[in-house]
């Protein structure tokens, strides 16, 4: 009879981890997968949805989050993160190429345009001859920055698709611009008249895209800063990967974006830009 105990009990067992119940899901614990996912800033609530499609099918996310943009990149050569998702197009052709680094675009997540923020300021023409402007120093935001400068009438540049500070033509308000990076621009904001921050950053200091004193324009310019989903070369048709892509480009996805960000970031995986 105690044999039988010991045996029904070691049957239990085994039944026990066999099984996974994740999310209302049974799925069997061989099944059971994490995807790592990298990304810059603190927020990732517009990934709920896909965490909740993704459960269905055994497939849990986790989010490690950086304080830098070349450190998702270098987690994902290595193999610490499985993905990562906060950089534009540009930006990952430009940093993979540098580094030599054989990692792919699997897949878009949103268009997120800068916006130039005051602390001091209402408005643009309230800023002052011999005022400071922070701009973030990686190649990309340095770029677009410069040029919402630009479009803002606040400078003029050469037409280059990503110029530098040395490419500036006409400053009229001898602005100093100073180059810090990204994620220490709304930390800076204090400090200086205004500064040119991304839609992450800008989340995280809780600021309000609302409240900018000029936001970059969104045409068929802006098809290089959408957003993307990275993956080593080698994982690009791993199918969990593919699965994690879709339950993001959802329906849902899309609201939760909207609600979240009330229009400072674009759901950009089916965007029609003109």
């Amino acid at each position: 009879m105690i044999k039988h105990k010991r045996l029904g009990l070691l049957i239990g067992l085994a039944v026990a981890a066999f099984i996974f119940v994740f999310g209302g899901a049974i799925v069997p614990a061989h099944a059971a997968k994490t995807v790592t996912i990298g990304i810059n800033g603190s927020d990732h609530r517009q990934w709920n949805p896909a965490e909740k499609t993704l459960a269905k099918e055994g497939i849990k996310l986790k989010f490690v989050t950086f304080s830098d943009y070349n450190q998702p990149n270098t987690a994902l050569v290595n193999g610490d993160v499985d993905l990562n998702a906060f950089q534009t197009k540009y930006f990952f052709d430009d940093w993979k190429k540098t580094h030599k680094a054989k990692l792919s675009a699997i897949g878009k997540t949103v268009i997120a345009p800068l916006a130039l923020y005051s602390s001091k300021h209402t408005k643009v023409s309230q800023i002052k001859k011999g005022d400071t402007i922070i701009i973030a120093n990686d190649v990309t935001d340095e770029g677009r920055a410069l040029t919402l400068l630009q479009n803002a009438g606040l400078i003029k540049i050469k037409n280059k698709t990503l110029p530098t500070v040395h490419d500036i033509t006409q400053n009229k308000l001898n602005l100093k611009i100073k180059e810090v990076d990204a994620s220490q621009t709304a930390h800076s904001l204090g400090d200086v008249s205004a500064a040119v921050i991304n839609s992450g950053v800008a989340t995280d200091a809780k600021l309000n895209h609302k409240d900018a004193l000029y936001t970059e324009q969104i045409n068929k310019k802006s098809k290089p800063y959408i957003n993307i989903i990275a993956a080593r070369t080698e994982d690009k048709n791993n199918k969990t990967y593919k699965k994690v892509v879709q339950a993001f480009q959802q329906e849902a996805t899309k609201k939760a974006i909207q609600k979240i960000f009330k229009g400072a970031e674009t759901a950009a995986w089916d965007i029609k830009l003109k």
